[in-house]
């Protein structure tokens, strides 16, 4: 299937933010990260919600924070502020709009429904996040179950939790939802990101980590403090190494046509190799336009 985006855009690092925190609402224009996402849910007490809500809203449309890309993460399903919040983003009109504990294709439905009524921007796009086992069940479901769907979002503290199990080096209790998770989001043409890394002091524990999710094929990483940004945006760009290859596969290909064989460092190049010699180079254009690192 193809991608619902139309152009490659980098998600290496995407920062979760409180928006009941102004101080932070405004150190975060001047953080290198792809993506910030304004978060009403988990690091928001329940009686500073509204307040949060207008503050996530007024900062999605001051128009403050350069080429990043702009997401509100709302309260879920079923709570009692979802209906509020999704009014009040739908209005700002972020570049997303992300939802927690996402568990069916039936609830995509609901939420872009309900996107569509509230007058959501077209441009506005729908992340679900997937953190429970049965989310990782029907994650190809949930991916597929509307074009308006953009990003799927691991979350991964809460899916530790749902299984029972414990956060370890390596995460080997998640192994089976992460892929899960990312052939589902791959069948269905769309991105997604790696959970949160919880240790914020335990840099080495971290970098292993965005290794291992640039590894498994995710996009980047979600991260909750601006200290990681640095970290994931060097781990989930190409390598210097991967450019040079990709642009040496492209050009023997260009200069083999023809010639029923074409080899490049004494290998032999199939389309699979130029495809993905092509998305290299382009996620390295992409990167290479922000202009930051």
């Amino acid at each position: 299937m193809t991608d619902s985006r139309t152009t490659f855009r980098p998600r290496r690092s995407v920062l979760y933010m409180p928006s009941s925190n102004a101080r932070a609402l405004e150190k975060a224009k001047s953080i290198a990260c792809d993506g910030i996402i304004f978060d009403l849910e988990d690091a928001v007490a329940p009686d500073a919600k509204p307040e949060a809500r207008e503050s996530a809203c007024a900062a999605v449309s001051s128009g403050e924070y350069g080429r990043r890309e702009l997401v509100i993460r709302i309260n879920g399903i079923g709570t009692p502020w979802h209906d509020d919040d999704m009014a009040g983003a739908c209005a700002a009109g972020p570049d997303a709009i992300a939802v927690p504990k996402v568990n069916s294709a039936e609830e995509v439905r609901q939420l872009v429904a309900a996107m569509e009524k509230a007058g959501a921007p077209e441009r506005t796009t729908l992340w679900a996040m997937v953190e429970t086992p049965v989310a990782m069940l029907h994650c190809e479901e949930i991916a597929e179950a509307s074009p308006r769907l953009s990003v799927l979002v691991m979350g991964t503290n809460d899916l530790v939790k749902e299984l029972y199990a414990e956060h370890v080096p390596g995460r080997q209790p998640l192994l089976a939802g992460l892929g899960l998770a990312l052939l589902g989001a791959r069948a269905a043409g769309k991105a997604i990101l790696d959970g949160v890394y919880n240790d914020v002091k335990n840099v080495e524990g971290f970098l292993a980590e965005c290794e291992q999710g640039r590894q498994m094929g995710f996009d980047g990483k979600t991260l909750i403090h601006p200290g990681q940004v640095e970290g994931a945006n060097i781990a989930f760009r190409p390598s210097d190494a991967a450019v040079e290859d990709a642009r040496g596969i492209l050009d023997a290909w260009e200069q083999g046509k023809g010639t029923g064989v074409v080899t490049y460092n004494r290998k032999m190049i199939e389309n699979l190799h130029v495809e993905s010699a092509q998305r290299t180079l382009t996620m390295h254009d992409a990167i290479e336009a922000l202009g930051q690192d």
